[in-house]
């Protein structure tokens, strides 16, 4: 077995194992235990007590963190021509459209996101296959099919993200960069954990958070009390 570094040691010294934290304290202690040289991101996972194999259980939806994400999000409106102009003024990245679906019929998908039009939907649809393995198909219930597409790009651009939960019943977020204070982590954490509260299916039974763990790329898991959040 290896040993600890002196980093990893100073980390381990850290954390008691089998102890919940308080969000606020999570949110505090995940900084200090980060040692990595870059901005590292900030993940969230939220286990919850449901069955995401029956549609009356999936829990899906989207939530705007009052601090943004801290990344660069690219964004591409592919959308009619009078919206374009809109579109760009809003900050998205790419804008058109046929140029656009030939490209990422070609394989190109260099983006983050993609926000389209329902009267789109049509040329849109078909790159369901290649779109839709990379999370990037648009899709209504996530705010990427609208007529406003301006407002759609402003809200991605300002930390507008969407997220579901997986097939083993876990919903996992990037909810910002450890360079933010642990404030700003604090209230990004909450909102997107509260947003989930709301969004409870009225078939799951016992408890609907199960567990919630936070933590930085490279770093462990910080286990939170789900009761000092509700």
């Amino acid at each position: 077995m290896s040993k600890l570094t002196k980093n990893q040691k100073a980390v381990a010294d850290k954390i008691e194992v089998g102890k919940a934290y308080t969000l606020k304290e999570a949110s505090e202690l995940v900084k200090e235990i980060t040692t990595t040289k870059f901005d590292a991101s900030l993940d969230i996972d939220v286990r919850l007590g449901v069955d995401p194999r029956k549609a009356n259980q999936m829990v899906r939806g989207v939530v705007t963190l009052p601090n943004g994400t801290g990344k660069v999000v690219r964004v591409l409106a592919l959308c009619t021509p009078d919206q374009e102009a809109a579109a760009k003024e809003a900050g998205a990245d790419y804008v058109g459209l046929d140029e656009y679906i030939d490209k990422i019929k070609q394989g190109w998908t260099d983006v983050d996101v993609i926000i389209t039009m329902p009267s789109c939907m049509g040329k849109v649809g078909p790159l369901g296959r290649v779109l839709g393995p990379r999370g990037l198909m648009p899709n209504p219930k996530s705010g990427t099919v609208t007529m406003d597409v301006a407002k759609a790009v402003k809200d991605v651009k300002a930390g507008k993200i969407d997220f579901k939960v997986d097939k083993t019943g876990i919903v996992h977020a990037s909810i910002g960069k450890i360079s933010f204070s642990s404030e700003k982590i604090y209230e990004n954490a909450k909102e997107f954990i509260q947003t989930i509260i709301k969004l409870k299916p009225a078939a799951a039974k016992g408890a609907y958070i199960k567990s919630i763990f936070i933590s930085s790329t490279m770093s462990k898991g910080i286990k939170v009390d789900p009761k000092s959040v509700e």
